[in-house]
């Protein structure tokens, strides 16, 4: 397990800090469930992470190790329920928040899959709930191709009597073996180490030679960018959205891609632009109707550090802390300030320092970091999506929406595209927001103000 993944995993001992990821795929109708179970067997098979559960390695001599379940068994993460009256999508959205609230049997693989059943006019759910370590949004969508279709002809195609391919071996999972292969994997973290200083030298060296006040300017700029990356926070900006509990409710709002995307382009900006610029025009809102102001806002902003070589799925993300501006009523000027705000996030030279700066803070009680977590006012993300419509066992999907975790923040607005549409799920800390209602409303209305730059007759909606 990496660094970054291992922070995320020893937090999960305060329940307000859990790294936990649902999403929930709404069906036109129900699978059926000898299909599906089948397609879930297929899947774990295709995708080994989906049987790897983490086993702690002795002494803390290194990170949880991932290892193959030898008592794997697809029953234990697959569920059916039915969904309560009246039957609707807001009694899934409760179904879905219990499973975000709720921890994991650590001596399984981190998922659980529930079919939900019984929606009004013959409609079906599939609530898919991860840890974070095992995947971040893009691996996610990547790992969708061994669970969902994604043409009319591999859906007129599927046959539930295939062959299943070979099932990945268990390993053992005996103390002596995790220490010997902790051991094994500090040296390799060392030469790893030590190399890339050999290679990095003589270029290095060159350049202080030639240019020793550049040369200089660079570790300066360095040290200064990790000190923003690691500086600590002792208060919420947002003098309304304090408290923390663990407490959860969903929420989603939904807008059309091109119309955020345009909107975007009117302010000379990206859909990122215009996305964080709803939300924070929202938030706005929000405080306005409490008769508080704040300037700005201190939101985490996941980056991927994806590369064209890594393995489909895995995590591969690293969180970057940085204000937005709250204050900024005109929708084109407020994209423009925060467009320009990510882009300096994004190219932060701690990047390629994160794993160790994690590396660093799960050194540091978890209690003084979480606390420190917890003065983050909320956490924004957008994943690409899929572009067409998808299939799961011959059922249509209708709509896909994605819910990240708060990791001590009082909100995340996480955007998912899928077939045109962007969906926002919203994963709202109740103790920091128990009017959740009104946040959402306010949400919405945000939305509506940046798309009318573009479109001024484009409806929004929320749930």
């Amino acid at each position: 397990m990496r660094q970054n993944d291992a922070f995320t995993w020893y937090m999960e001992s305060d329940p307000e800090l859990r790294s936990t990821v649902v999403a929930i795929a709404w069906l036109q109708s129900a699978p059926a469930w000898a299909d599906l179970v089948r397609r879930m067997e297929r899947a774990t098979r295709q995708v080994p992470s989906f049987r790897q559960r983490l086993v702690e390695v002795p002494g803390h001599l290194s990170t949880p190790r991932w290892t193959t379940d030898e008592h794997f068994d697809v029953a234990w993460h697959l569920r059916r329920a039915a969904v309560p009256a009246p039957h609707g999508r807001d009694q899934v959205l409760e179904l879905a928040a219990l499973a975000a609230m709720s921890g994991f049997d650590r001596t399984r693989p981190l998922w659980e899959f529930t079919l939900v059943e019984g929606l009004d006019g013959g409609g079906a759910a599939v609530v898919m709930k991860m840890h974070h370590s095992l995947t971040d949004g893009i691996g996610g969508v990547q790992l969708a191709v061994a669970l969902f279709d994604f043409d009319t002809e591999a859906v007129a195609g599927h046959r539930s009597g295939d062959p299943l391919p070979a099932a990945p071996p268990g390993e053992p999972s005996g103390g002596h073996r995790l220490v010997l292969e902790a051991l094994g994997d500090r040296a390799t973290r060392l030469r790893d180490g030590v190399l890339d200083a050999v290679r990095r030298a003589p270029a290095a060296g060159v350049r202080l030679v030639r240019h020793p006040l550049c040369a200089g300017a660079d570790v300066v700029e360095t040290a200064r960018s990790i000190g923003r990356t690691v500086r600590p926070l002792s208060s919420t900006l947002s003098p309304v959205m304090t408290q923390r509990g663990p407490g959860r409710v969903l929420h989603t709002i939904t807008v059309g891609l091109d119309e955020l995307k345009q909107a975007g382009a009117a302010s000379g900006g990206t859909l990122n632009d215009s996305f964080m610029a709803s939300v924070t025009g929202g938030l706005r809102r929000y405080h306005e109707h409490h008769g508080a102001t704040a300037e700005e806002l201190t939101v985490t902003l996941p980056i991927s550090i994806r590369q064209p070589g890594d393995a489909p799925g895995g995590n591969r993300i690293t969180l970057q802390r940085l204000r937005v501006p709250l204050s900024v009523t005109d929708p084109i000027h407020r994209m423009r300030a925060i467009g320009a705000s990510c882009r300096a996030a994004r190219a932060e030279r701690s990047l390629v320092f994160t794993d160790a700066i994690a590396g660093a803070l799960n050194l540091v009680p978890t209690a003084f970091v979480g606390a420190m977590l917890k003065h983050v006012d909320f956490l924004a993300s957008d994943v690409t999506g899929f572009p067409e419509p998808i299939f799961l066992c011959g059922a249509p999907v209708t709509d896909y929406s994605a819910f990240g975790p708060t990791i001590g923040a009082a909100l995340n607005a996480t955007l998912f595209s899928y077939a045109g549409t962007c969906c926002i799920g919203l994963t709202v800390d109740t103790t920091a927001v128990p009017d959740h209602e009104l946040l959402v409303e306010c949400l919405a209305e945000g939305f509506a103000e940046v798309i009318a730059t573009a479109h001024p007759d484009k409806a929004v909606v929320a749930c």
